[in-house]
């Protein structure tokens, strides 16, 4: 774990990258803020958490370190030991954590429940999109710190490391690191007026085979009766109407994605 830090003082503000060594656009983000050399008002932590991964280019190399919190100091596994540690470094600390995915190029905010801070900082991000994940988030870092996770884009892509510094800067901004900008309004910023809320209901298991196929949009609405993910030609058909959340055909081992509801907006 590497950890940098801009300003003096004891930080009560922070932003991790690399939870997955998979994932490079955080790390490569947090390597541009460092190299414009920002003016800070308050004092921030840059967490690049799991180095070995991402030189290795793999997820993990024990356990997937976003399902080991709260971890333990004395785990044979290596994400159980740096979760431990990460933990103790961001305690008292606002995290944003960054994270890509396989699902959609739309970078959306996530949070164990739109609390607080979820308030007074997604309105500030540019995303347009917040899931609240409503005791889905066992073993995450959102379920240990007080931690605000975004989806910067598709793994691996340019688009989502440059989301992933739009979004540590706007994140940055909103808790009073850098300069506030002159108009806190989101149509100003060329931005949506409110970012819509969802909230997850329910894991879609995806059975095992050979081949998996999705038919749905994420966060666009799935109406019962329609056929939204195949496996092995043998078509899953939605039971009730929901809106599809990480529904990929390969992002997670075991899961199409989850199902949710939309519950409201943050003006």
């Amino acid at each position: 774990m590497q950890v940098y830090q801009l300003g003096e003082g004891t930080p009560e503000v922070a932003v991790v990258a690399g939870i997955h060594g998979d994932e490079p656009c955080g790390p490569r983000a947090v390597e541009r803020l460092l190299a414009t050399e920002p003016t800070v008002e308050r004092p921030v932590k840059l967490v690049v958490a799991n180095e070995e991964a991402l030189e290795r280019g793999v997820r993990y190399l024990d356990d997937d370190l976003n399902r080991a919190f709260p971890g333990s100091a004395d785990a044979e596994s290596h994400e159980r030991r740096l979760a431990y540690d990460l933990v103790n470094e961001l305690r008292d600390c606002t995290v944003l954590a960054l994270h890509s995915t396989q699902s959609t190029p739309r970078p959306f905010a996530v949070a164990d429940s739109v609390d607080a801070v979820a308030r007074a900082v997604c309105p500030h991000l540019p995303v347009e999109l917040l899931v609240e994940t409503a005791g889905f988030a066992e073993g995450r870092l959102i379920d240990h710190a007080h931690t605000i996770e975004v989806e910067c884009g598709l793994q691996g892509s340019d688009e989502a490391a440059e989301n992933a510094y739009d979004l540590i800067r706007g994140f940055l901004a909103a808790t009073g690191v850098l300069p506030a900008p002159e108009s806190t309004d989101r149509l100003d910023a060329g931005l949506s007026d409110e970012v819509s809320v969802f909230r997850l209901a329910d894991k879609i298991p995806k059975p095992p085979a050979d081949e998996y196929e999705v038919f749905a949009t994420n966060f666009e609405s799935v109406s019962a009766g329609d056929r939204f993910a195949a496996y092995d030609g043998e078509d899953l058909v939605a039971e009730v109407d929901f809106y599809p959340v990480l529904l990929s055909p390969y992002g997670y081992p075991d899961l199409f994605g989850y199902t949710a509801e939309r519950v409201g907006t943050l003006d």
